[in-house]
């Protein structure tokens, strides 16, 4: 493989592992880059992506218990709804029709790029609540997210966001460890079965994964997030290009 390719995969893996792991949206960049650029097969691109969200996400997860953050077992019981969610996410993407694939995709990428704009948690202020009911409520919604995640992954981060943030009221940093748990566990078993298919291109998968890995470590670590906002206008702008991409070329 030319190694302008692996520093680009190792590029674009790094900004989707920040990108990940303080808000959402790394698929955005990875699986287009994928598809369009490197001339992956949908499937195939969407099951290379969830190398690098695995080997990201592990990382992340021990940047924040090196830091002090852990929300056990709240984390845990949203996991285990989220894997068995990601079981019947990750059955619908093996042979999902390419066409339909990039249509939903594209669509995704829209309604993203119009939440990173809009930002509307920004006004939502609320108590931490971890009672009975909300975590019921939140374990029922990650069930559906999980669904969603083992499905396509791209954009998920928001959902959880929204759903931490609106059920539970926690703070970014809890909801970015939570998030990043619950992404390890439902992305591993979508891992396994896309493995078990055979659908993997390794090659590629790799360094994306490695750039992940970094990127996921050391946002983990950031307790400021620097360079948050030309993160967010980048993706927001290139994000919207491959979206016109996937729906008219």
């Amino acid at each position: 493989m030319d190694y302008q390719i692996i520093l680009v995969l190792l590029a674009v893996g790094l900004i989707a592992g920040c990108l990940n792991t303080l808000a959402g949206g790394g698929s955005l960049l990875a699986l287009p880059v994928l598809m369009i650029f490197l001339g992956l097969p949908h499937n195939v691109a969407n099951a290379t992506n969830r190398v690098a969200i695995v080997l990201q996400n592990i990382f992340a997860v021990l940047g924040f218990k090196s830091k002090g953050v852990s929300v056990y077992p709240f984390n845990v019981w949203l996991g285990i709804s989220a894997f068995f969610g990601s079981i019947v996410g990750a059955f619908l993407a093996v042979d999902i029709n390419e066409e339909l694939f990039n249509k939903i995709l594209a669509f995704v990428i829209v309604g993203v790029v119009v939440y990173m704009a809009i930002n509307p948690l920004k006004y939502f202020k609320k108590e931490e609540n971890t009672s009975k009911k909300a975590t019921l409520t939140s374990i029922f919604i990650f069930f559906f997210i999980g669904i969603y995640g083992g499905f396509i992954q791209a954009g998920v981060g928001y959902l959880m966001i929204m759903a931490l943030t609106l059920v539970n009221g926690f703070s970014l940093v809890k909801t970015n460890s939570i998030k990043v748990f619950v992404a390890l566990t439902y992305t591993s078993v979508a891992l396994a079965i896309f493995i078990y298919y055979d659908i993997i291109n390794w090659e590629f998968g790799i360094p994306l994964a490695i750039g992940q890995a970094v990127g996921g470590w050391l946002s983990s670590r950031w307790s400021v997030k620097l360079g948050d906002n030309w993160i967010r206008y980048f993706v927001m702008v290139t994000a919207s290009a491959f979206a016109i991409k996937l729906f008219f070329f």
